[in-house]
């Protein structure tokens, strides 16, 4: 058991990287307020003076902002689900023994190493490119014609895209529970005369139920501000500008860094109504 002093030792060692952490956080987050509350544009004459909440009020009422915001969940939404599910069939898949089962596993795990940035210019450039894509090949081949994925279908597009960079965390995480599930129980079921889709809605589904809840809340944390895949394939045209593309145009494109910090704001807001909402739906996983 541990005693008053190591405790204290542990927490004396451990001060120096909670001061950092803390002011790693708060001096980008204090410095966003100050400037959502300035008019200052760094091209156009710096520092203008106190804006108050105009800021707030221009970026809320644009015509981008509730579309921006939409769309940001529809990305997220999208992704959770396919993510979700082929990740479910993954880590079962992959939990059957199989043939070099270590370097396909590797292989299925290996996207998440990939940067966001060259993922997708890989699947904008050799798999959704209507002229010399794969896709526009094999819709040839079977006599369709191609379409521009990036602008006929540009939200699926980006669902599939970040889809293929997260499923393998997905993945992961799920096959690392699938494996720490009793197998007597399931030869148990089996025994029983329970059928492989009644051993999977009863034991195994309600076995990840925990593993589910943690792929849903970290993906949320980091889909919410996808910036990079949007930037190389779309540049926010055709219905993809989320509410992190929108701050950046008005950050370095407009060089409005108020009204930009003003929507950092909404952002961080938007992000913790989120969070909130999902830990009151499935974080009770968490505790159960």
């Amino acid at each position: 058991m541990a005693t008053q002093h190591s405790r204290s030792a542990a927490r004396l060692m451990m001060a120096p990287a909670v001061f950092l952490l803390l002011v790693w956080m708060l001096v980008p987050l204090s410095m966003t307020l100050w400037f959502s509350f300035r008019k200052y544009l760094p091209l156009r004459g710096g520092d203008l003076g106190w804006a108050g909440f105009d800021n707030y009020v221009r970026f809320v009422t644009s015509s981008s902002f509730w579309p921006s915001v939409m769309t940001t969940l529809i990305i997220v939404g999208g992704v959770l689900v396919v993510t979700v599910m082929f990740g479910v069939l993954l880590a079962i898949l992959l939990d059957q023994p199989m043939w070099g089962q270590g370097v396909v596993r590797i292989l299925v795990i290996a996207p998440f190493f990939v940067m966001p940035t060259v993922s997708a210019l890989v699947w904008k450039n050799m798999f959704m490119d209507p002229t010399n894509g794969l896709f526009a090949h094999l819709w040839r081949f079977f006599g369709a014609e191609p379409i521009s994925w990036l602008s006929e279908a540009s939200l699926p597009s980006l669902v599939m895209i970040v889809s293929w960079q997260w499923l393998p965390f997905a993945t992961l995480i799920l096959l690392t529970a699938i494996q720490s599930l009793d197998s007597e129980q399931l030869e148990a079921a089996e025994m029983d005369g329970a059928s492989p889709l009644s051993r999977f809605f009863y034991i195994i589904l309600p076995h990840l139920s925990r593993a589910i809840t943690i792929v849903v809340l970290i993906q949320t944390i980091f889909l919410l501000s996808i910036f990079a895949e949007i930037f190389v394939t779309t540049s926010g045209a055709f219905g993809t500008k989320t509410l992190t593309y929108l701050i950046f145009q008005r950050v370095l494109e407009s060089q409005n860094v108020g009204l930009g910090s003003a929507g950092g704001v909404y952002a961080i807001i938007l992000a913790n109504i989120v969070a909130l909402f999902l830990m009151r739906i499935v974080g009770k996983n968490l505790d159960a």
